[in-house]
């Protein structure tokens, strides 16, 4: 099986980001709170190395395009929406989740935690669909750079 490299290294990273806040999410719940923050800035640093591989293979590789059937290239436009979706929530959610947690505003970080850990393991496990439905079920489709689309070349 021949992956591709870059999306499988930024798919790991995601990975690695909920795994990381998974721990968090364990730690602070047993009270351990500099653990917990080194946790979590762990999963800050995962899910920015994601972003800036993905970025930059999108900026100057491309995006894939779907090279599944026909028949189901609706119900996966769909599910990426869908994922995108979360991972943008997920990504501001996070944003002010570490805002919040270093100027110690824990009222407005106890009430957004659960959930933003949860919408980032839905993003994190739907990242992992599109990647397999991308580059392991099918063989994925044509790839093409932000400059080659825009600037022709």
């Amino acid at each position: 099986m021949n992956v591709p490299l870059l999306p499988t290294i930024s798919t790991a990273f995601i990975v690695l980001s909920a795994a990381a806040v998974a721990v968090g999410w364990y730690l602070i719940k047993q009270r351990r709170i500099e653990a917990h923050q080194k946790a979590m800035m762990t999963a800050a640093v995962f899910a920015v190395i994601f972003f800036i591989v993905y970025a930059s293979r999108t900026i100057f590789v491309g995006n894939t395009a779907f090279g599944g059937p026909d028949s189901i290239k609706i119900y996966y436009t769909v599910f990426l929406i869908f994922h995108i979706t979360l991972a943008t929530v997920g990504a501001v959610l996070g944003i002010i989740m570490l805002v919040s947690g270093f100027k110690n505003r824990l009222a407005r970080h106890r009430k957004l935690g659960p959930g933003t850990s949860i919408i980032w393991f839905f993003t994190a496990i739907t990242g992992v669909a599109v990647y397999f439905l991308l580059y392991i079920q099918y063989k994925g489709g044509e790839t093409t750079s932000v400059f080659k689309a825009i600037l022709g070349f």
